[in-house]
């Protein structure tokens, strides 16, 4: 871990530090899909962890939850509850963990979903579960429980193979909200849907961070990371980039890191201009900076050395923080 990174929180509900994820692939080349990563969670906060596809977000949400596939190797430290999760035998993340400390919405959940159930089962044995409900009292709260996702009460009954991609989203949401775990990890969870659900599954998300809980958002959608998140941390080539106040992200200054700007760039709401070239392959990193290859402000140092992550950011030549106000 860089010592750059601070010390964690106390009141955290999550505290990552120095986080590595590799695979092994076959002839024994590695691949690093995560490098180094480091953040808190507070209680009531939304982080949302942003970046293209393949940079490593999905990834780094399956080393919390132990998730990973069995060529993987994992280095550093994520604590949540007082729980190390790197490393955490599976007895312990199944009891202790998945639901309960931690929450949920999975990147492709029709395939989390057990096909021979329907919704309202799942639900309802969720709910039994985590909270101790009653049977006769389940139903009831199942039907609560698929309202706060926008879940069509009258779908209950139907089958994960019944529903459509928006529909399994919102079923997933619905499952991951019931155990009010302190942490909910949602990983694309406006994939699916259209703008008006977009908008209402994002601010019951924001509603369930108010009640004092912690999310961390992984999404492609900018604009709902815009509607809802405290902070956004951008992922480029397995490493973070930047962590920004989402306020200052979005709005004034904007981001310092070149990749930052030039996503946010890329919006259809701004200038609809696209990052010129490809991100690097995950098992071919160069020796410096990965973006340096695509930066309009790269100089030899940015393609020879990899710059430290210092004050949330790791950049050689970011944009000019703003100006210190004048003194009276």
């Amino acid at each position: 871990m860089s010592g750059a990174h601070p010390s964690a929180a106390p009141a955290s509900v999550l505290s990552v530090r120095g986080l590595h994820v590799r695979f092994r692939m076959r002839g024994g080349r590695q691949v690093a899909a995560v490098r180094d990563a480091s953040f808190d969670l507070a209680p009531g906060e939304c982080l949302a962890l942003v970046g293209e596809s393949g940079c490593g977000k999905s990834v780094l949400a399956s080393a919390l939850l132990g998730l990973l596939p069995g060529n993987a190797q994992t280095a550093g430290s994520a604590i949540a509850g007082g729980i190390e999760l790197i490393g955490a035998d599976e007895r312990t993340l199944a009891r202790r963990v998945r639901g309960r400390r931690i929450g949920l919405i999975p990147q492709s959940p029709a395939a989390h979903l057990t096909p021979v159930r329907t919704v309202g089962a799942h639900l309802e044995e969720t709910l039994r579960a985590l909270t101790g409900i009653r049977r006769r009292e389940a139903r009831r709260a199942a039907v609560a429980a698929a309202e706060r996702a926008a879940f069509p009460a009258d779908l209950l009954d139907r089958y994960p193979h019944e529903l459509s991609g928006g529909l399994a989203q919102r079923a997933a949401t619905a499952l991951a909200l019931v155990g009010d775990a302190p942490l909910l990890l949602a990983d694309e969870p406006t994939t699916g849907l259209d703008r008006d659900l977009v908008h209402r599954t994002a601010d019951e998300l924001r509603r369930h961070t108010d009640d004092g809980r912690a999310l961390l958002m992984i999404t492609h959608d900018l604009a709902a990371a815009q509607r809802i998140a405290d902070r956004v941390a951008v992922m480029y080539a397995g490493r973070i980039v930047e962590i920004a106040d989402a306020d200052a992200f979005f709005g004034a200054p904007g981001p310092r890191h070149p990749y930052a700007r030039r996503l946010l760039a890329a919006l259809p709401e701004r200038d609809f201009t696209p990052i010129p070239g490809l991100p690097p392959e995950l098992g071919d990193l160069p020796e410096g900076c990965a973006f340096a290859p695509r930066c309009d402000r790269a100089t030899d140092t940015c393609a020879t050395t990899l710059p430290a992550f210092a004050a949330g950011l790791s950049c050689h030549h970011p944009a000019a923080p703003p100006a210190e106000p004048p003194r009276a």
